[in-house]
């Protein structure tokens, strides 16, 4: 899920909740001990001295990292070939082939959802699935648009404990769609999160066992790789390894969340397979006429490892708030921290008085928890996402909320 899945509140009251301090009237009657909790925090965070943002809600509410924005600021004073065909974008294309070790056709976007539908449209016609997690962001958070790029493809989830699809609960699903009975949607696409809506990471072994299945049933595999960066830069693997070594047609990389303003690239790692991809993406308008501020993003971003510095200090700061968190009274971790997305079990006065103090954050419902780490009664699953900006102060202001009983 994303900020705008069913998982979250979405009515008026619910957006003021999140995002603003209480006591503008949307927060109507609060219990006793929600309130007792408020004036707790409310004193905590009067004593924290400055300003303290605790905005926990999206890497997408970040800003760009400064290395790109000068590079966004040092193109626009080049006067370049239109429509992608400049220096810019050539350098992150060869940049691209270089990191992933292997000479791949790169189209650059503007937006995740882009990338992902067009990625799944080079993957699959429109009698085919796209198989996927059950609450992956191409089935549960794009309204629909890798449906409407691929032409009519359906999308089908399967279940899986932490955000991550079994290669046993594929076969099964897999099963119910038999090849050549015409009545059936046959297998186009296996579609991987990476990392996943649970903040986990596929491992390049559990990429390749997932692949081998998908192969036996004459599907490519693509990954979303929107958080691609946090993976790389937190279990040490090559780009290499967790993607086409392992069995990965297309990835859909993102910069946008880690650092860059608007910037997306669909990687396919074998070009034979890319030669309709240029016209899928301008028929999609998604090739930009000053593709120029595409590729000067992607280029700065990759320059000198950045997208990986931006990265690790996103996660070091999810893995911070983790280890605090988990150490508090009264409250559980619900997945296991493999990036940037801490997803925490509290009860709901506690919820309650973090947002009273100010901090932002997103409530979250999910199917893929471990029954005994998943809300009981009075409680809610709140998640936090850390960012490159996200200081240290940010953290500690929120755990030092997090230690009042």
């Amino acid at each position: 899920m994303t900020e705008t899945s069913p998982g979250y509140k979405t009515d008026a009251a619910a957006e003021t909740q999140i995002f603003a301090p209480r006591g503008d009237g949307a927060d109507c009657q609060p219990s006793l001990a929600r309130a007792r909790q408020a004036r707790k925090s409310g004193a905590i965070a009067a004593q924290l001295r400055g300003p303290v943002r605790m905005n926990f809600a999206s890497d997408n509410g970040a800003g760009v990292a400064p290395p790109i924005l000068d590079a966004i600021r040092a193109s626009s004073r080049v006067n370049a070939p239109a429509y992608g065909a400049d220096e810019f974008t050539a350098r992150a294309a060869a940049r691209i082939s270089e990191i992933f070790e292997r000479q791949a056709a790169v189209f650059l976007v503007a937006t995740g959802t882009g990338a992902n539908a067009l990625s799944l449209a080079a993957l699959t016609a429109p009698w085919q699935a796209v198989f996927c997690h059950e609450e992956a962001h191409v089935i549960d958070d794009e309204c629909g648009a890798p449906e409407f790029f691929t032409a009519g493809a359906k999308v089908v989830g399967v279940a899986g404990r932490d955000g991550k699809i079994q290669p046993a609960g594929l076969a099964e699903m897999l099963a119910r769609y038999p090849i050549g009975q015409a009545k059936t949607s046959q297998p186009g696409a296996l579609s991987l999160s990476q990392a996943t809506e649970a903040g986990t990471a596929y491992r390049p072994d559990e990429i390749a066992a997932l692949a081998a299945v998908a192969r036996q049933a004459g599907m490519g595999v693509h990954m979303d790789g929107a958080r691609f960066a946090n993976v790389v830069a937190a279990t040490g693997a090559s780009p290499a390894a967790l993607t086409w070594r392992a069995g990965v047609d297309v990835l859909s990389l993102g910069a946008t969340k880690n650092g860059a303003l608007a910037c997306e690239a669909v990687i396919v790692f074998d070009p034979a397979k890319a030669a309709a991809m240029q016209y899928q993406r301008k028929r999609a308008g998604q090739t930009l006429s000053k593709g120029r501020f595409l590729g000067a993003q992607m280029e700065a971003w990759l320059a000198g490892d950045l997208w990986l510095q931006l990265a690790r200090q996103a996660n070091n700061a999810a893995r911070r708030l983790a280890q605090g968190l988990a150490a508090a009274p009264g409250l559980r971790l619900a997945f296991p921290v493999e990036a940037n997305e801490v997803f925490v079990v509290a009860p709901d006065a506690t919820l309650a008085g973090w947002r009273a103090a100010g901090a932002k954050f997103y409530d979250w419902s999910t199917r893929s928890a471990r029954p005994d780490l998943a809300p009981g009664a009075g409680e809610t699953m709140a998640r936090l996402v850390t960012s490159f900006e996200t200081s240290d102060a940010e953290v500690d202001a929120l755990l030092a909320l997090a230690k009042t009983p």
